[in-house]
């Protein structure tokens, strides 16, 4: 379950500490770059996987099982967890992800997060522990949530981040937020600071047009030309990330936000959605 938004209204306290300079200042430490909060939309959304005690100690009991067996047969090496992810390979949004452990999760088998390397090798990363956090680059990186056991709560907040230079490259997508979203707010934020981006960046070089022709410098034309056809795909993802409402189909995440995308595969996921959804249309 996922518990989001309204962290201005409902809850001033978590907003202020994303919000705060001192915080902001150490995960952009971490993450090597200087960041800010992607949105407000996007402060402190709260994942929640909860189960009862019977819940809790039935897995326990299936697990201490099938490694008693798998000892036996000598087939140990084989998680479990493995076999059954939370959530598949995917990559975020957006550009930085910090997750940060509301649970105690000291006895806690499992619940890793998976890493696919740039090599194609899986690295495993235990997850932070309560009040810890985690900064991941989650837009590039291809991850999945393995299954935690031996616990009946976990919780955790996560906030998302990019870069704060408007030349810095933005690479956010609406993907895997989209269907899940009041529209109406996610657009019109992701639209306000993309366009702030865009005015800020036609600023620094309408300044660099003004010094060169009160200097007597001829207009660099190839540059000044280069500047506009990145203008014009910065716009074009805005467009394509901005989905008219009715086309958008309520829950339906594809894989198009993966960065080494199928896209037939895509296409496949979109229409099975679509047919699914045909005789009972959902908007919002």
């Amino acid at each position: 379950m996922r518990l989001t938004r309204e962290h201005t209204r409902y809850a001033p306290f978590v907003y202020d500490v994303w919000k705060n300079p001192e915080t902001l200042a150490i995960i952009s430490k971490i993450a090597g770059i200087e960041l800010v909060t992607e949105m407000d939309f996007e402060i402190g959304h709260i994942n929640i996987s909860v189960k009862s005690e019977a819940e809790k100690q039935e897995e326990l009991r299936a697990f201490s099982e099938r490694a008693q067996y798998e000892a036996d047969e000598g087939i140990a090496g084989c998680p479990w967890e493995d076999d059954k992810p939370i959530v598949g390979w995917h990559t975020d949004s957006y550009p930085f992800v910090c997750v940060t452990m509301l649970s105690d999760c000291t006895s806690m088998i499992g619940g890793e997060t998976a890493l696919r390397t740039g090599t194609g090798e899986i690295m495993k990363v235990r997850g932070p522990q309560m009040g810890c956090a985690v900064v991941l680059q989650g837009r590039y990186i291809e991850h999945q949530a393995l299954r935690a056991l031996g616990t009946a709560e976990r919780i955790s907040m996560v906030t998302s981040f990019r870069p704060r230079c408007p030349t810095v490259r933005d690479d956010t997508v609406l993907t895997t937020v989209r269907p899940i979203s009041n529209l109406s707010e996610l657009y019109n934020q992701f639209s306000e600071y993309r366009l702030e981006i865009l005015e800020e960046r036609i600023r620094q070089q309408l300044k660099e047009l003004r010094e060169a022709n009160g200097a007597g410098r001829k207009v660099a034309t190839r540059k000044l030309k280069t500047f506009f056809a990145e203008q014009e795909k910065f716009l074009a993802h805005m467009n394509r990330e901005m989905v008219d409402d009715e086309e958008v189909i309520r829950g339906n995440i594809d894989d198009s936000h993966l960065l080494k995308k199928n896209a037939v595969a895509v296409a496949e996921t979109t229409k099975k959605a679509k047919d699914k959804t045909r005789k009972r249309p959902r908007r919002f």
